[in-house]
């Protein structure tokens, strides 16, 4: 996230510029900008850098930033000048200080999360599922839940530079993650408008908010464009971008990308909490009414997007935060888990590298699952007013998470820290969070690596889909004819057909259908 410069500068300081004025000035040695009533020039072909800047740099210890000065020409020059100064050096500072300061500090000891926090499957009654059904329907169609979507990433481990909601897994019918979600915002509309507001001109629509990165905004922003937003008011749609950090040597310092510029990356999907903030968006949601917040990645293609049910049973349990959650496969699956921090302490997500195997095997024995069992697949869901919290509390906190990476530089790749926040971060300042238990093979069907991986693909994924869906046509009475055997295919449903399954018998029942196809109206 970028301040003004003028928060770091004195008054009789330079202001430096980047982006559309600075590109302007590049074909003069000397760059100017007003402030206030003063106007100061730079000279780009002075042989030290501007002293005001150094000192600044120097009051951080990353006055090492300036090093090839003299090695640059005027024009690379303005390039650096302005890049350093579209940097929130306190912050960043700050960021750098207390995340290095709380590496290998003691954390509380990890406890299972206590049964009364979780809805299984079993344990649910149809009744129950029903009520929370009209219950969210009815939030929905008083305009009282956001969609808040991650999709910040690109599809690089798919073999694809475009945003990762871009890629079409290869259902019959062609639709990317980015239309498969926003058909289902679309059918979850048409449900509430039908079940509470029958009858009734009014209609609020599902706000969805959707995070990009430097690196995919313009391209995601450009996709929904040239495909007509899917259906969906382009005024619905609201795109931010997620911020970045510099990205640092072992000793804190700024690793340099090139000789002007600084190394930097997304500041990791957790950055959404900053971001929301210093975009006014959280504003905005209360601004529109919102209440709740549905929060979930771009790369799960069984996901219920504003699932009615989840958004009852959070409402009815009156908690800051809920989490759909998964039964982990086993011991070593590769999965971060919800924990209890210290007996009675809040929930929170532990990554499966911080777990020793030991303690990942152990057994409960009352219920005979896995003590920490419960898989954290970042479908979650939060009030308003804990956002504004969360927001606020990581901010003041300003710990990130340190990860040892090969970043580009000067010196070729080199080995640095790169500083991220989690989406799951939030819940360690969670007063109450319910975990909210959901089937595999119903919600979650992950997109992370490219097809000839051992999981997570887009055929993993497809099939997924195609053998839920084959499920629904079966149980409203369908039939399925197929050339190739049933678990290598199956038929799609269209969102804009059914939700989740229900009100399929008319498309169905008696008809027979040839895999693969899609259903659609």
């Amino acid at each position: 996230m970028a301040i003004s410069p003028s928060l770091y500068l004195s008054p009789c300081e330079a202001q430096w510029q980047t982006g559309t004025d600075a590109e302007a000035e590049s074909s003069h040695p000397k760059g100017r900008r007003e402030m206030g009533e003063l106007t100061v020039a730079v000279d780009y072909n002075a042989s030290s850098p501007p002293q005001s800047l150094l000192e600044r740099l120097k009051d951080y210890g990353q006055e090492d930033s300036f090093a090839l000065w003299d090695e640059l020409s005027p024009e690379e020059r303005q390039l650096l000048v302005g890049h350093i100064g579209s940097l929130d050096l306190p912050r960043i500072d700050r960021i750098i200080r207390c995340s290095l300061r709380s590496q290998g500090l003691p954390a509380p000891s990890i406890e299972q999360v206590p049964e009364k926090c979780v809805s299984t499957v079993e344990e649910r009654t149809l009744e129950e599922r029903e009520r929370w059904w009209k219950i969210g329907l009815k939030a929905i169609s008083e305009g009282r839940l956001a969609v808040l979507l991650l999709a910040g990433g690109q599809g690089t481990r798919l073999g694809s530079s475009d945003p990762k909601g871009c890629f079409n897994i290869g259902l019959p019918s062609g639709k990317s993650l980015f239309q498969l979600q926003a058909e289902r915002i679309l059918c979850v509309q048409r449900l509430a408008t039908q079940s509470v507001n029958e009858g009734s001109a009014s209609f609020v629509p599902i706000h969805w908010y959707i995070m990009t990165s430097p690196f995919t905004d313009d391209a995601t922003r450009k996709f929904f464009e040239s495909h007509k937003y899917f259906g969906l008011e382009p005024d619905q749609i609201t795109f931010f971008q997620q911020g970045t950090i510099p990205c640092i040597s072992k000793d804190g310092r700024f690793i340099m990308e090139t000789p002007y510029r600084v190394a930097e990356a997304p500041d990791g999907n957790g950055g959404v909490y900053s971001a929301l903030k210093s975009s006014k968006l959280l504003e905005d949601m209360a601004m529109r009414g919102v209440r709740y917040v549905d929060c979930y990645g771009i790369d799960n293609a069984l996901v219920r997007v504003a699932d009615p049910t989840f958004l009852g049973y959070f409402i009815e349990r009156g908690v800051a935060a809920a989490a759909k959650v998964v039964r982990k496969a086993y011991p070593q699956e590769k999965v971060g888990v919800f924990v209890q921090r210290g007996k009675g302490g809040p929930l929170s997500v532990v990554e499966y590298s911080e777990l020793d195997s030991s303690l990942a095997s152990e057994i409960n024995q009352q219920t005979g699952r896995l003590r920490l069992c419960w898989s954290n697949v970042c479908l979650h869901m939060f009030t308003l007013d804990f956002l504004n919290q969360v927001a606020n509390g990581l901010e003041k906190d300003s710990i990130y998470h340190i990860a040892e990476k090969k970043i580009p530089s000067i010196h070729g790749f080199t080995m640095g820290l790169k500083l991220e926040q989690f989406i799951f971060d939030a819940f360690a300042y969670s007063p109450s969070t319910a975990l909210f238990e959901v089937l595999r093979e119903e919600e979650f069907a992950p997109v992370k690596n490219a097809n000839g991986s051992n999981f997570d693909t887009p055929d993993s994924a497809r099939l997924l889909v195609l053998r839920l869906h084959t499920r629904w046509v079966v149980a409203a009475g369908g039939f399925l004819t197929h050339s190739v055997p049933l678990y290598a295919t199956g038929v799609e449903i269209s969102p804009l057909c059914s939700y989740a399954g229900e009100n399929l018998e008319s498309v169905c029942r008696g008809r027979t259908f040839h895999a693969p196809c899609e259903i659609a109206f």
